[in-house]
């Protein structure tokens, strides 16, 4: 009985023994095969190269706005409108608006006019009618007054009864000519503000009327200078909706444009500039006066040069764009002009950064953060350690560092980071960050 029990011990006891060597020769090779597996590269010494690779358009750097002229009333309706790149001289029509609604109210106004004109004559005539009657009463009040005063002298020769008659029908009529004159008066004066009311709404519809016909002729809207047309963007054709990869279409004929806004703009082909927008880690690279090289891509054959004239401080970016990394923009002077060149032909452009001399360098994807600081992974032996590096400067693939020697072999992935088994596709690719 004891022998069987010590039997099963044994066997326990090499189950569980072969179990710890497998786990154990598992993790061994996992171990080994990380630290062999993981790519890396080697920290060398030279210079740096810090040109700026990016991007960009031509902008024209003197223009005039064309806008929809400010009149109240509502949205205004293209009628007319020269496409983008059109070739005008100053006074030259560019676009036209529908000016039905002001004929309209031309015409409306026109009327009024005629009708404060019709009731200055009728409140004329009515006046004169009204002065003649009262010249009339008044000549009858004062022979009353005067058939009374030659009665009351004769007032010795009467009796006493005749006599109080007579100075009562002198004292009647001088009241009824005094009733009369104060009457005369007030009719007088109302009659003139009447006249004066009529002759006020026939100015305002004369203002309004004039009013209109100015709001017709800037329906027109003409060429201020020299140059070459270049339409905005829309911004109204999509009701206010807005998603990502959209893109607006420029202004046309028969869109609906709200008073006051910018339509396009005439530009002087004469006064190119060259905008691109930039991240923060090219941002701090970019100085105003380094020089540029630009390749338009619609002149293959031709190399422009310019230099950098200012850098934004503010990003410029509009809440419907792609991109929604922070950008700055940045604006270049063409040191020659071209009369193939047009506003918003793209281009790419290389920002000649001065380079870095004799630095220590490694490529960016073998730099990680960890703790808030830069770090590299170093091999040593079989296994890496941790090492945090100072970044003196950077372009898009290398970084200069302090705190490392050359030649130095590093990750260029973290090899602390857990990876896929081998079934399952392998070691994950390269990601430092930037």
């Amino acid at each position: 009985m004891k022998s069987r029990k010590a039997i099963v011990w044994a066997v326990v006891a090499v189950v569980l023994c072969a179990v710890v060597g497998v786990v154990a020769a598992v993790r061994g090779a996992g171990s080994s095969a990380s630290a062999t597996d993981v790519p890396t590269g080697r920290v060398k010494r030279g210079d740096l190269d810090m040109k700026v690779l990016i991007t960009g358009d031509l902008k024209a750097s003197h223009s005039e706005m064309l806008t929809a002229p400010p009149i109240g009333g509502g949205a205004l309706q293209i009628t007319r409108l020269l496409h983008t790149g059109s070739l005008v001289k100053k006074g030259d029509l560019v676009m036209e608006f529908d000016p039905g609604e002001q004929r309209f109210k031309l015409d409306q106004n026109r009327s009024e006019l005629l009708q404060a004109e019709q009731e200055i004559t009728k409140a004329k005539a009515d006046a004169l009618v009204v002065a003649a009657q009262d010249r009339v009463a008044l000549l009858k009040a004062r022979f009353d007054v005067r058939r009374a005063e030659l009665d009351v002298q004769k007032n010795e020769l009467v009796s006493a009864i005749d006599a109080r008659k007579n100075q009562l029908a002198l004292e009647g009529a001088q009241r009824v000519l005094a009733e009369l004159e104060q009457d005369v008066k007030s009719r007088t004066a109302s009659n003139q503000a009447t006249i004066s009311l009529a002759e006020e709404k026939r100015n305002k519809a004369n203002l309004a009327m004039e009013q209109a016909q100015g709001n017709i002729d800037k329906m027109r809207v003409i060429a201020p200078m020299d140059g070459l047309v270049a339409l905005e963007k829309n911004e109204g054709s999509t009701g206010g909706f807005f998603f990502s990869g959209m893109s607006l279409p420029e202004y046309r004929e028969g869109d609906q444009v709200e008073p006051g806004r910018t339509v396009g703009q005439v530009i002087d082909p004469n006064g190119m500039e060259l905008v691109a927008k930039v991240g923060e880690l090219e941002r701090n690279r970019i100085k105003e006066g380094q020089s540029v090289d630009i390749q338009l891509d619609a002149l293959p054959g031709t190399m422009f040069h310019g230099t950098v004239k200012n850098v934004a401080g503010n990003n410029a970016r509009r809440f419907w764009d792609d991109d929604t990394t922070t950008k700055f923009e940045v604006s270049i002077t063409l040191a020659s002009a071209d009369p193939r060149m047009r506003p918003g032909l793209t281009a790419h452009v290389s920002i000649n950064s001065d380079p870095r001399k004799n630095v220590l360098y490694v490529p960016r994807q073998a730099l990680f953060l960890k703790d808030n600081k830069r770090v590299v992974y170093v091999r040593s032996g079989g296994n890496f350690e941790t090492r945090e590096v100072k970044i003196q400067a950077e372009n898009e693939s290398r970084a200069a560092v302090e705190g490392i020697d050359a030649g130095t072999e590093i990750g260029l992935v973290d090899p602390t980071a857990p990876r896929k088994s081998a079934n399952s596709g392998g070691l994950p690719g390269p990601g430092g960050t930037p």
